[in-house]
């Protein structure tokens, strides 16, 4: 089993998301799981390595994921490792 690559910080998740999960029938536990083990979901080559270059420089990361209804939802976690939050790319 893989292990957490990073502080997740408080983490929270906007109403926009927060109703996307609902009306997908989903939990977000399994997301914020990949996110934190760099699993970033559907992120093109370029942003996955600037998510491996944030890393070992602490700045912030992203992953993009899908919900089983097509929505389309982003985990960003600060670059302070403060706070991770979930939430759909047009509330960003």
């Amino acid at each position: 089993m893989s292990t957490a690559k990073f502080q997740l910080g408080q983490t929270v998740m906007t109403r926009g998301a927060a109703a996307a999960f609902e009306e997908a029938n989903e939990q977000p536990f399994g997301y914020i799981k990949r996110h934190v083990i760099g699993d970033w979901g559907e992120l093109d080559e370029h942003d996955r390595q600037e998510n491996e270059f944030s890393l070992s420089r602490n700045l912030r990361l992203l992953s993009a994921y899908t919900l089983t209804n097509g929505t389309r939802i982003w985990i960003i976690t600060e670059a302070d490792r403060s706070a991770t939050t979930i939430l759909l790319p047009e509330e960003y």
